[in-house]
C-alpha cells in the first residue's frame, strides 16, 4: 500500500578485497563487506570458532551449582516460554541435563491463564508439577524480571537459576545464579544470543565443569554438537541479530539438517512442511518450522511443541507434527479473517492522516494479534497495535514498529501522559505487548499517536528497501543462486537484494494474483515472478530483487524474485 524508496547498501571495497584474497567468492566477498564483516577471521563457521562460554557472566557458578545438584539426585524444573525460542531452549535444557544424568522436567506458562515468565502463579504450578515438588527451577528464555516469581519461589524453598536474553529492569532476580549476556557487567563479546543459545552455553560449561570433576574424560561426555538443529532453530524463529557467533551456530545446525542429523521432531516438522532438510535454509526455519511451533503458544498448549522435540520416537514425533501443523493451519484462517476485518476497519475509519494504526475487535484471538499487527504494519509503514478482549474492561494488545521508532519508548510515554488506561507493558524497539482498560481504548488511540509524533518527530514514515547495488552480469545464474541460497542471512545480516534495469518481454498473471514475467537484460533472459502484485508492468523496469533457484522436472534454472519495481525512468 506504501511505495518504497530504494537505496543501495554502502559498500566497503578494502573488506571485500580482503575477503576476495582469503578465498571467499567475490560476490560473497562483496555482499559480507557491505554487512560489516571486515576480516577473514570473522567468516570462520567452525566449532573452534565460537566465543569462549567462560566469559558469560556467572556460567561457571551456574554450571558448578548444576554439577552439585546432579550429583545430590536433586529435581530440576526447566520453566519454558510459549515462543519457539522458548520452545527449543527447553527443549536444548531437558535433552542436555538427562543425557549428563540430571532428573529434569519442564513446565511451560500458559499465554492465557499465567502470562509470561516465572510469575507467583507459574512457581504455585511447579509446587504441584505431577513429577513432585522440584529442588530448584531453571528459567529458559524468561526470568530476568521475574522478581516476584523468584521471591515466591525461595519463600516456598525453591532454588532459582535464570538463563535469558532479555534486557533487564532497574532490579535484578535474587537468583542464585543469572545466565545473560545482556545483564550488567557481562563481558561476553555478543549481546544477541537467544535465549537457546543461552542455555547451550551453559550445558557446554556444565559438560566442561563435569569433565574437570573426572565424571567424564577430558574430551569425553554427550556430544552436544547433537543439539545444533534446535539451537539454529530457536535463534533464527526469534529474530535475534545474526551476528557472527550467532551465523556460527544456525551454520552449524543447517548443516546437521542437511546431512539428515537431526531430532525426530524436526525431522517431522521438515515433513508436514513439505520441506527439504537436505537443503535446509534460514528461511525453512523461520517460516516454515518455527510458525508451526509458535502455533501451539499462540492456540493451544506449548507442551505439544516441546513434546515434539524432546522425543526420540519418530512415529510420535511425527503424530506431533501433524498436530502442530493442524493448529498452524487454524492459526493461519483465524489470522486472515482478523487481517481481513481490520483492513476493513481501517479503510471505512479513514486515518490516512495518522502516523500509526491502532485495531480492535472484541472476538478477535488474543493469540493473533501480533501477527496481525506485524502484517498492517508492513502493509502502512506505520507503528501498529492490535487488541483483542482478554477480560472484564481489559484489553490484551500486541505491536510491532519500524526502524524510526521506539515501540516501548512510546508506550512508556503514553503512560505517563495517560495515567491508569494502561495495566503493564513490555517489549522493545520493534516488538511490545501490553495490557489495556478497555474505558481507555478511544484515548488511547489519540494518547498514541501523539506520543509516535513526539518521539520521532515524523507525522508520515517511508519504507526502505537498501538493495546491494547490480547483479554482475557474470554471476547472474542458478549456480550462484545456488551458493547465495546455502549462507545463513537474516535480521542484522539481510538477505541480497540486487537492483537493475530490465526489459519486460512477456508478462502474465498466475492464480489472479502472482505477476509471472520474462525480463531481459543484455543478453540474458530471466524467468521473474513477483507475488501477490497482480498489476502490470510498464515496457522498462527498474526492479530491486532476489536471485533465486528455481527447480522443475529435474532443471534447475535462475529465477528473480521480485520486491519492487516501477517504471526505470521514476527510479532511476
Amino acid at each position: 500500500m506504501v511505495t518504497p524508496k530504494l537505496v543501495t547498501r554502502p559498500a566497503n571495497d578494502k573488506a571485500a578485497e580482503q575477503l576476495a584474497a582469503a578465498g571467499v567468492h567475490p560476490l560473497l566477498a562483496r555482499l559480507w563487506a557491505a554487512r560489516g564483516v571486515s576480516s577473514p577471521d570473522e567468516t570462520g563457521q567452525q566449532w573452534a570458532n565460537l566465543i569462549p562460554p567462560r566469559t558469560l557472566t556467572h556460567v561457571d557458578t551456574a554450571a558448578q551449582w548444576l554439577a552439585d545438584a546432579i550429583d545430590q539426585r536433586k529435581k530440576l524444573l526447566v520453566i519454558a516460554d510459549y515462543d519457539c525460542d522458548g520452545a527449543t531452549a527447553c527443549a536444548v535444557a531437558v535433552r542436555a541435563l538427562r543425557s549428563m544424568g540430571a532428573l529434569v522436567n519442564y513446565l511451560v506458562p500458559n499465554r492465557f491463564e499465567t502470562g509470561y515468565g516465572l510469575s507467583p502463579e507459574v512457581v504455585a504450578l511447579a509446587e504441584r508439577h505431577p513429577s513432585g515438588k522440584p529442588d530448584i527451577l531453571i528459567t529458559v528464555d524468561n526470568g530476568i524480571a521475574s522478581v516476584d516469581g523468584v521471591e515466591a519461589a525461595l519463600a516456598a524453598g525453591i532454588e532459582v537459576l535464570v538463563t535469558d536474553h532479555h534486557l533487564p529492569g532497574d532490579v535484578l532476580p535474587r537468583a542464585q545464579a543469572i545466565v545473560n549476556p545482556n545483564q550488567p557487567g557481562c563481558g561476553f563479546p555478543s549481546k544477541n544470543l537467544a535465549g537457546v543459545g543461552v542455555i547451550f552455553y551453559l550445558m557446554l560449561a556444565l559438560r566442561a565443569e563435569l569433565r574437570s570433576r573426572g565424571v567424564y574424560p577430558a574430551n569425553g561426555g554427550p556430544r552436544l554438537d547433537q543439539l545444533a538443529d534446535l539451537v539454529a532453530l530457536g535463534t533464527v524463529a526469534d529474530v535475534v541479530k545474526l551476528d557472527g557467533n550467532n551465523r556460527l551456530l544456525v551454520t552449524q545446525g543447517l548443516d546437521k539438517m542437511r546431512r539428515g542429523q537431526m531430532q525426530p521432531g524436526l525431522r517431522a516438522l521438515f515433513a508436514v512442511a513439505g520441506r527439504n532438510p537436505a537443503q535446509a535454509s534460514a528461511f525453512d526455519l523461520g517460516f516454515a518450522l518455527g510458525p508451526r511451533i509458535n502455533a501451539a503458544g499462540r492456540l493451544a498448549d506449548m507442551s505439544l511443541g516441546i513434546e515434539c522435540l524432546i522425543t526420540d520416537d519418530e512415529n510420535y514425533a511425527l503424530k506431533l507434527a501433524r498436530e502442530l501443523d493442524g493448529i498452524n493451519q487454524q492459526r493461519r484462517g483465524i489470522e486472515t479473517e482478523m487481517q481481513e476485518q481490520a483492513l476493513s476497519n481501517l479503510e471505512t475509519e479513514h486515518q490516512p492522516e495518522r502516523a500509526s494504526v491502532c485495531v480492535y475487535h472484541p472476538d478477535w484471538h488474543q493469540g493473533v494479534v501480533g501477527l496481525v499487527a506485524s502484517r498492517l504494519k508492513e502493509a502502512y509503514w506505520r507503528p501498529t497495535l492490535a487488541f483483542a478482549r482478554s477480560g472484564d474492561d481489559e484489553l490484551r494488545g500486541s505491536g510491532r514498529s519500524i526502524p524510526d521508532v521506539h515501540l516501548r519508548d512510546v508506550l512508556d510515554l503514553v503512560s505517563k501522559r495517560l495515567p491508569g488506561a494502561i495495566l503493564k507493558f513490555g517489549g522493545h524497539a520493534m516488538a511490545a505487548g501490553l495490557t489495556l482498560r478497555e474505558s481507555a481504548y478511544a484515548q488511547f488511540q489519540e494518547a498514541f499517536d501523539d506520543a509516535v509524533r513526539t518521539l520521532s518527530g515524523k507525522s508520515f514514515f517511508e519504507p526502505i528497501i537498501e538493495t546491494d547495488g547490480s547483479l554482475e552480469t557474470g554471476y547472474a545464474n542458478a549456480d550462484v543462486a545456488g551458493l547465495l541460497q546455502q549462507q545463513v542471512w537474516g535480521a542484522g545480516f539481510p538477505a541480497p537484494v540486487f537492483r537493475d534495469t530490465f526489459w519486460v518481454r512477456h508478462q502474465r498473471l498466475l492464480k489472479d494474483k502472482h505477476l509471472k514475467l520474462s525480463l531481459e537484460r543484455g543478453h540474458q533472459r530471466f524467468d521473474a515472478i513477483w507475488f501477490n502484485h497482480p498489476e502490470t508492468l510498464p515496457e522498462c523496469i527498474d526492479a530491486a530483487y532476489r536471485l533465486d533457484q528455481n527447480v522443475w522436472n529435474g532443471m534447475v534454472s535462475a529465477q528473480l524474485i521480485i520486491e519492487y519495481a516501477g517504471p526505470a525512468q521514476d527510479l532511476a
